[in-house]
């Protein structure tokens, strides 16, 4: 039976191994489950992205309670609200993390602006600022680690822990986590929310596509657009 991940490429990784990790990570904890993570891959081979939003904090702080080693890439589109980039600053320094940030060509990124291109093709706009520039690094990692939750999404509930999207493998430590148990860990352990959260915002993007709403309701200017592509 597949019982060490280090010896086997993603793209060598069969249907039958991805069930055996999602069925022994499935009764783990998310903090145990981050532990056997770094049993079970090699820190190199790791890569965690952060989009700073509004509960960020929750998987950081489990993750950098686990490994502070580990790097925390985040997509500055250019576009993201001044408090995002003041809550990614402050989660720094209370955790510890060593954010890399990454972004769209200078070409690339001055012709959506000029073009505005969020207003007529979020989805290109999404393509260049957010997917084509994590695509550059991507092919040097295993294991993408990501905090997206089930309720958070119709397609999000489709996930399990692990599954291959491409050529890499998605970790998901926190798909299965309810609102109410997320919410009582913030609460437990005082972790600090995206300044707008209290005025409405419960998912956070770029401030041309996001408005006040319940859950991601309010991502795209409540548009039938719930993703930005990352994740597909």
């Amino acid at each position: 039976m597949f019982d060490n991940p280090t010896t086997i490429n993603p793209s060598e990784i069969s249907e039958e191994a991805i069930k055996f990790l999602n069925k022994k990570y499935k009764a783990l904890s998310p903090s145990n489950r981050i532990k056997q993570l770094y049993i079970d891959f090699e820190l190199k081979d790791i890569m965690l992205t952060s989009s700073f939003a509004a509960t960020s904090a929750f998987l950081l702080k489990i993750l950098s309670d686990v490994n502070k080693e580990q790097p925390v890439f985040f997509i500055d589109t250019g576009y993201h609200f001044e408090e995002t980039l003041k809550y990614k600053e402050k989660l720094e320094k209370l955790y510890g993390l060593k954010v890399k940030s990454i972004s769209a060509t200078k070409e690339e990124h001055e012709f959506t602006t000029k073009n505005e291109t969020w207003k007529t093709n979020p989805d290109f706009c999404c393509s260049i600022n957010k997917v084509r520039p994590l695509e550059t690094i991507k092919k040097q990692y295993k294991i993408w680690v990501s905090g997206l939750m089930e309720w958070q999404s119709d397609h999000r509930a489709t996930l399990d822990i692990f599954e291959m999207r491409g050529e890499i493998l998605k970790f998901y430590p926190l798909l299965d986590i309810t609102k109410e148990e997320r919410d009582a860990y913030i609460e437990e352990h005082q972790l600090p929310f995206h300044p707008l959260v209290a005025k409405g915002y419960n998912s956070i993007g770029c401030s041309h596509c996001t408005v006040p709403g319940e859950d991601r309701d309010g991502r795209w200017n409540n548009s039938p657009k719930t993703e930005c592509g990352l994740h597909l």
